[in-house]
């Protein structure tokens, strides 16, 4: 549930209120009990990042892009399945 600010046209009293964001917005103020009260345009809140998140992932340390580097520079090892697989692959091609 979001706060509101909320600021009184005739005696210019402010405060904040904790409501729901279905909730109608208030029209009596609380100190002069007129009906000339009016929700100002907040700025927000600010941005929790709670967890692991792009902030964390996008700007790694040196050491970590490094290592990545070297990851990436291996040459992959073939296996014995991936052979097998293309030659029982070719032979069915052949058979068509």
């Amino acid at each position: 549930m979001p706060t509101y600010e909320y600021k009184c046209k005739s005696c210019h009293h402010e405060f904040e209120s904790f409501q729901n964001m279905s909730a109608d917005p208030l029209k009596n103020c609380p100190k002069c009990k007129k009906d000339t009260l009016f929700r100002k345009i907040g700025t927000g809140a600010g941005i929790i990042f709670k967890g692991s998140g792009f902030y964390e992932t996008d700007y790694r340390s040196n050491s970590y892009q490094e290592a990545k580097k070297k990851d990436v520079d291996k040459p992959v090892a073939k296996s014995a399945d991936s052979k097998k697989d293309k030659k029982s692959a070719e032979s069915s091609k052949k058979k068509k």
